[in-house]
């Protein structure tokens, strides 16, 4: 089975943009999987996961708006979750699909997470990964460090480029050197110039300019009825044991799984991590 390309034209509140998904798997497969990345990642993360998957689900992986091949917001300041949240019912809307599954890491797991808490919510089960109800200050305040738009970095080649990636992403774990080449092929694109540059739009880091305060989701999060798997690294500072506990406490039928030597968040890209949510789904 080969990955098909699609294109959809969104609304946000300034203008149109475009936002690019890719399908793995049977088409007509009426079990569907949509895998949501993270704040500055995108869909090809999810290639390893989807390939082992495609021959029980219809996979879609959509580059959200500022990421990978879709398009960038006119205006930074619409890099909102409402405007996410928007864009995948539009999505799923396009597709006629009245119940999926949902697999989001980080950002797309609070996509998932605002979805799932809706009344007669598509998301039939929800996989989280690293992420929660709450999320420190501090948390923020360090993603926000790497995505200051005066530190936009470019790069030479793509050996400059993959020893960003090591560095920036050491949390996602011990990934083999195949891992790390296939996370810079699709993180980087080249510029008018010749150099490599980042595949998300600086104007993300918006939202985390002068962070002030924890975010706390536990109004949506107690909206959340539908069975839930959730991922956690290990030594993940978004997602902290206590978060965990008080999840459970008010959702007790969520599945945990914790992964070792993990931190933010882990890469579902080895196939232990892989055959966890593989076995979750077909057995639940």
């Amino acid at each position: 089975m080969t990955m098909i390309t699609n294109t959809l034209t969104c609304v946000d509140p300034h203008d149109t943009h475009e936002m690019v998904y890719h399908q793995w798997g049977n088409l007509e497969n009426t079990s569907t999987l949509l895998c949501a990345h993270g704040l500055t990642r995108n869909s090809r993360d999810f290639d390893f996961l989807a390939t082992a998957l495609q021959s029980h689900y219809r996979i879609i992986c959509p580059d959200i708006a500022g990421r990978g091949e879709s398009e960038w917001l006119l205006h930074p300041a619409d890099y909102t979750y409402s405007v996410y949240v928007s864009d995948m019912l539009a999505l799923l809307t396009e597709l006629k699909l009245k119940s999926v599954d949902w697999l989001g890491t980080s950002m797309g797991g609070l996509i998932g997470m605002s979805i799932a808490a809706m009344g007669n919510s598509p998301i039939q089960r929800l996989i989280l990964n690293d992420i929660g109800a709450f999320i420190p200050k501090m948390a923020l305040k360090r993603i926000g460090s790497y995505l200051t738009a005066q530190l936009f970095p470019r790069f030479n080649n793509l050996f400059e480029a993959e020893q960003y990636f090591r560095q920036t992403y050491s949390t996602f774990g011990q990934l083999t050197d195949t891992q790390w080449q296939h996370i810079t092929k699709y993180g980087v694109s080249i510029s008018d110039n010749g150099t490599y540059i980042l595949t998300y739009d600086p104007g993300i880091s918006l939202p985390f300019q002068n962070i002030t305060e924890s975010m706390d989701l536990w109004a949506i999060w107690k909206k959340v009825t539908c069975p839930v798997l959730l991922l956690r690294g290990e030594d993940s500072d978004l997602l902290s044991i206590d978060t965990v506990d008080k999840m459970q406490a008010i959702q007790p039928t969520m599945h945990v799984v914790t992964f070792k030597q993990v931190g933010h968040a882990p890469a579902l890209m080895d196939n232990e991590q892989i055959q966890v949510i593989k076995n979750w789904l077909l057995k639940n």
